[in-house]
């Protein structure tokens, strides 16, 4: 059987209950995301096909139909999150004086070192080591949250 949103949500929220390592997810998850659009954007798309950016909206897509299968209003609110990560994406490679890769890059790596002490303060083991599908939740989780303060369902 299926997991709803909400089975999800208090599965993940329990390696992620220390208000630090909450902190820390705050700022790491959506950076984290943004990287990965960032890493996919930066890669050049083969001559033969005519999308720029082939592999980051790619990519998006298919986050956007694995949020689908779960909760429609999620699944928009990622949708729109995904949406401002392109746009940025995009800000960046124009207006930066680095290559984006290169900042996302970085970014990714200190990120990734923050969630690690995030769950070191937790003292429990990150979700996706359980479960790779947790990678795609933490996101949502926080658009859980965001969800919840504005008294919306998902």
């Amino acid at each position: 059987m299926a997991r709803t949103m909400q089975q999800w949500f208090d599965e993940y929220g329990e390696s992620h209950q220390h208000p630090t390592n909450k902190a820390i997810h705050w700022v790491c998850v959506p950076t984290i995301y943004f990287c990965v659009v960032a890493l996919l954007w930066s890669i050049p798309a083969p001559a033969f096909i005519p999308v720029p950016h082939v592999w980051a909206l790619t990519a998006m897509v298919l986050t956007i139909l694995f949020y689908l299968r779960i909760s429609l209003p999620i699944a928009i609110g990622m949708l729109l999150w995904s949406a401002f990560c392109l746009w940025l994406c995009h800000m960046v490679d124009l207006y930066a004086p680095w290559p984006l890769w290169a900042i996302a890059l970085t970014l990714f790596v200190l990120a990734w070192i923050g969630q690690f002490y995030g769950h070191k303060v937790e003292g429990k083991k990150p979700s996706f080591l359980k479960d790779l599908q947790f990678l795609m939740i933490g996101p949502a989780w926080l658009m859980g949250f965001i969800y919840r303060r504005f008294g919306l369902p998902y």
